[in-house]
Order: structure tokens, then C-alpha cells, then sequence
């Protein structure tokens, strides 16, 4: 969605030239002569920035601030003055503008500086309402957990979230290596300031440098316009970088010096810009073995490991799948408006031996397609999906564990031998013969017990 922009300036030369220049930067623009006109215009459109001449004919450029708050409070607004009214600028940043332009200035400086306030407001406002929704216990959002494994990650984090340190989150896919990053720095002191996110392994490695560092216009072909990096975009807050193992040998050259010496150069620039933003990398590799095979720098490595946190895979922490199946079947009941009361014993013990390769997405994933069509009642072992029954070894009855209540015999059994005839007739492709085969058993016993399936009796 495009952002919208309103100019004010009633110098006529200067707003054409500018509203042409940010209709072409991709914006949607609307210009005024007048703060009378341009708070008009407020009452009538919604407008993501403000770009407002201090010095107009007829009225100050601070007071058609103050009321254009007034009227959009969320309004982004830059002001635009001459070399004696600087004092003026600065009083109208401390009273909310984003920042301020001196006249004459070069138009790509402040496309470059209105793309900049436009993606600091969105991150700061996503931000906020990720905050909202990490203030649980330990501040961790979908970290859901009481078992000793995943308690000693909550543990080292308590310890560590308030320190600059370069942290290295370690763990299979599906673990919720995100989630930590950003529990992490929601209790540190840069909660205030932006998250910031790239996935290394998801930008085509021409685009990445550019996507990190940022790019000038005319830096390449395509590049019509300067682009603020994330290490920028990330000052004073955080940066996560997501699946490190995949960026190439070069650009973690590039990536060290960062680290080293708390500066970037935007592609196509010689120019050096100090940043601030704590970095959090994450992978499922391991990266002492790309090492070995010179995938992955060594000295890049003891850069990130500073703060080495692995995240327990979901079948070293079992004690925990009971816990998270109650909060994503209340979490998806409540967004799909389904009324799927609970999982039933024989389902449960099978969920409970099986060992989830993808982790808590997995399991996550399962429960939303469950509820959705199930939509109500008890979850039964053969409302699971085929595929993953036939996942599952039989030997998870050998460790089967009764629940406190204790649990129905002649219903678990039944629905044990449901489960095995269903995969023996796949197994065969439908073929009885063969199917009574595997199972051992007469082929009339078997039929019989299919019409009873059939029928709902098993």
C-alpha cells in the first residue's frame, strides 16, 4: 500500500517540484499552498506524513502542525525552513516533528529522509503491538512451557536480554528461534526502539548486501532511489538475523566489520555511517562444521557465539506437548469460532510418543488443521491425519502412560486396531486379501470388522 503525503508551501515552484518528485518516488502526493487548504485536506483524506513549509505567507508553520495533530495524532511530520528560522525547526521537533530540512535542499536528501521517518514509524508501530503481546510471564510470547529444558532457556535469557552482547540462537527448525530473539529484546532496554528482521536465507544473495546495508541511487540497475538498510533501520534497537548459516563467505566479510568497528557503507557508497543495534543471529546448522568446510568464517562465528542459547527440539522436553496442544486448541478454537473441547486419551498418548521432526510448527500446524475441521467434540485418534499415523511406530504403546484419571481399555484398543487396519489397506491398496495377510488374520474377521468401522461400531 502506498504511503500518502501532504505538502505545504507556498512557494509555488518549490511544491510542484516536489510533489512530482514524490508522485515519481512511488507516494501519493497532495499539495497546498495554504495551511488553511492543506488542514482541509486532513479532515478529509488520511495522510501518513506531513511536510510543511515553517516560514508560509499567512500563517505559522508550527500552529498548522500543532492543529494538524490535533486532527490525524499519528501524522509524521517534517518541517521545511530557511537558515534564520532554524531555532523555529528546532522547537518544532521538540514539539513531535520527526525531523527538519534546511532550504535549498537536494530533492533525492529528502525522499531519502521521508522513506526513512515513513519505515521508523511502521517499525515503531509494529513494535508496539508486539510488545503488547510479549507481556507474559518471562516475556515470552508463544515460548509455552514447564519442563527443565526449556525453564534453563528462560533462565539464560533473564540473565543475558539486558546486555548489548551478540547473542546465537541455536535450534531445529520449528523451535521458535524468532520468538526467542524477540523475547529477548522486548526485555532488554531497546524495547523502546525497532525490531528489526531478515531472513538471510529467504534474499537472493545479490539483494541481500543491499537489503543489510542499504543502497544509493543508481548503485545498480533498478536502484531509482537511495534505500535505508536494516542495520540502519535497526539503530538503537535490535536485528535478527535469521538463518546466518546461508549467507555467502562474502558478505560475511562485510558483515564482521560491521560487528568490528559499528559502521556500514551502503552499496554504491564509500561513505562510512556509525549504527547502533545489538545483533541476535539464529540457525538450524551447525556451523562448526561449515567451518570445517569453509562455508562459514571462524571469526565471523566467535563474533555471533558470544551468547550461545539452544533451543531443546519438542521430543527432548515431552512433558510440554500436553501444554501446548490445551493453548493452541483454546488459541484456534477462539479465532476460528470452532468449539473442539479436548484431545481424547488414545489421541493424546499417540501425540504424546511421537517425535515431532518439525517441532512446535508441527505441532502447531496439526491442532489449527484439527480444530478447523473437526470444529467440535473430542479429538479422536482417527480424526489425526493418515500421513502422520503412518509417521508413527506401533512400539508407542509399550510406553504408554495413563493419565490420572486412568483411561478407557476397550476404547484405546479399538482405536489401535482401527489404526492398523487402516494402514494395512493402504499398504495393500485396498486389497482385503493382502491386507488380512498383514494382519494375520482371516479374511471374513477382517471384512467384518471394516463393516463395523463403516457403521461407526469400532
Amino acid at each position: 500500500m502506498k504511503a500518502s503525503l501532504l505538502v505545504i508551501d507556498d512557494e509555488e515552484s518549490l511544491g510542484k517540484a516536489l510533489v512530482r518528485f514524490l508522485s515519481d518516488q512511488g507516494y501519493d502526493v497532495m499539495g497546498v499552498k495554504s495551511g488553511e487548504d492543506g488542514l482541509k485536506l486532513l479532515k478529509k483524506h488520511s495522510f501518513d506524513l506531513l511536510l510543511v513549509d515553517l516560514m508560509l505567507s499567512q500563517e505559522s508553520g508550527i500552529e498548522v502542525m500543532k492543529k494538524a495533530r490535533e486532527i490525524c495524532p499519528s501524522l509524521i511530520t517534517i518541517v521545511m525552513t530557511g537558515f534564520g528560522t532554524i531555532a523555529s525547526a528546532v522547537e518544532a521537533i521538540r514539539m513531535g516533528a520527526y525531523h527538519y530540512v534546511t532550504k535549498p535542499f537536494d530533492l533525492d536528501d529528502i525522499g531519502s529522509l521521508i522513506q526513512k521517518a515513513i519505515e521508523h514509524h511502521q517499525l515503531r508501530h509494529e513494535n508496539r503491538e508486539l510488545k503488547k503481546q510479549l507481556k507474559e510471564k518471562f516475556g515470552f510470547e508463544n515460548i509455552i512451557g514447564q519442563s527443565e529444558p526449556i525453564k534453563n532457556v528462560f533462565r539464560l535469557v533473564e540473565k543475558v536480554a539486558d546486555s548489548d552482547s551478540t547473542i546465537l540462537i541455536l535450534g531445529e527448525s520449528g523451535t521458535g528461534k524468532e520468538l526467542l530473539a524477540k523475547a529477548i529484546h522486548f526485555r532488554s532496554r531497546r524495547a523502546e526502539q525497532p525490531f528489526v528482521v531478515v531472513n538471510c536465507g529467504a534474499i537472493p544473495e545479490g539483494l541481500l548486501e543491499s537489503e543489510l546495508f542499504g543502497h544509493v541511487r543508481g548503485a545498480f540497475t533498478g536502484a531509482v532511489a537511495n534505500q535505508i538498510g536494516k542495520f540502519e533501520l535497526a539503530n538503537q534497537g535490535t536485528l535478527f538475523l535469521d538463518e546466518i548459516g546461508e549467507m555467502s563467505p562474502q558478505l560475511q566479510v562485510k558483515l564482521l566489520r560491521v560487528l568490528q568497528e559499528r559502521v556500514v557503507v551502503s552499496v554504491g557508497s564509500s561513505k562510512t555511517k556509525e549504527v547502533n543495534a545489538r545483533v541476535i543471529a539464529a540457525t538450524n546448522q551447525d556451523l562448526a562444521k561449515a567451518i570445517e568446510e569453509n562455508r562459514f568464517r571462524e571469526d565471523l562465528y566467535y563474533r555471533l557465539n558470544v551468547i550461545p542459547i539452544e533451543i531443546p527440539p519438542l521430543r527432548e522436553r515431552k512433558e510440554d506437548i500436553k501444554i501446548l496442544l490445551d493453548h493452541f486448541l483454546k488459541k484456534f478454537n477462539e479465532e476460528n469460532h470452532k468449539q473442539v473441547s479436548a484431545f481424547d486419551p488414545s489421541a493424546t498418548q499417540f501425540l504424546l510418543h511421537y517425535s515431532w521432526p518439525g517441532n512446535v510448527r508441527e505441532l502447531e500446524n496439526l491442532v489449527q488443521r484439527l480444530v478447523v475441521i473437526k470444529s467440535k467434540g473430542v479429538v479422536s485418534l482417527e480424526d489425526l491425519p493418515l500421513d502422520l499415523q503412518q509417521k508413527k511406530s506401533p512400539s508407542f504403546i509399550q510406553d504408554f502412560v495413563f493419565s490420572e484419571n486412568g483411561i478407557h481399555l476397550k476404547h484405546v484398543v479399538d482405536q489401535f486396531e482401527y489404526m492398523l487396519i487402516r494402514k494395512a489397506l493402504i499398504r495393500s491398496e485396498g486389497n482385503k486379501n493382502k491386507a488380512a495377510q498383514l494382519l494375520q488374520m482371516n479374511r471374513t474377521t477382517l471384512i467384518e470388522k471394516i463393516r463395523k468401522m463403516e457403521d461407526g461400531k469400532h
